[in-house]
C-alpha cells in the first residue's frame, strides 16, 4: 500500500489511541515512535499489532507516530487501519486480500 501523504486517526481521550502517518524519502524504511501511558505492561504487545498491520498491507516508507492511552487491541487495529486507509486515498480497504 502506498501512502500518499500525511494522516491522522483516533483521539487522546483514555481507552484511545491517536495514530499518526506521513510518507518518507526512503520507500523501505520505518520510523515507528510509540508512547504508551500502559507501556511498561503492554509495550510490546503494541508494537507486535502495529507491526502486523504495516506488514498485512505492506507499508513501508513511512513514519508512524502512536500515542496510546490504553487502547484495546482491537481499537489500536481499527484506528490504524482507517489511518492507512485515509493516508492512501482509499474509499475502501482491500478486506478481500486479508488472511
Amino acid at each position: 500500500m502506498k501512502i500518499n501523504h500525511a494522516a491522522v486517526a483516533g483521539t487522546l481521550e483514555s481507552s484511545d489511541v491517536m495514530v499518526r502517518i506521513a510518507p518518507i524519502e526512503d520507500d523501505q524504511a520505518l520510523d515507528l515512535q510509540i508512547s504508551s501511558s500502559v507501556e511498561k505492561q503492554f509495550g510490546d504487545a503494541i508494537r507486535a499489532t502495529v507491526l502486523d498491520v504495516l506488514n498485512r498491507y505492506q507499508v513501508r516508507g513511512i513514519q508512524l507516530i502512536v500515542d496510546d492511552k490504553g487502547a484495546l487491541d482491537c481499537v489500536l487495529r481499527a484506528r490504524l487501519e482507517t489511518l492507512l486507509a485515509r493516508a492512501a486515498d482509499l474509499v475502501s480497504l482491500p478486506w478481500e486480500d486479508r488472511a
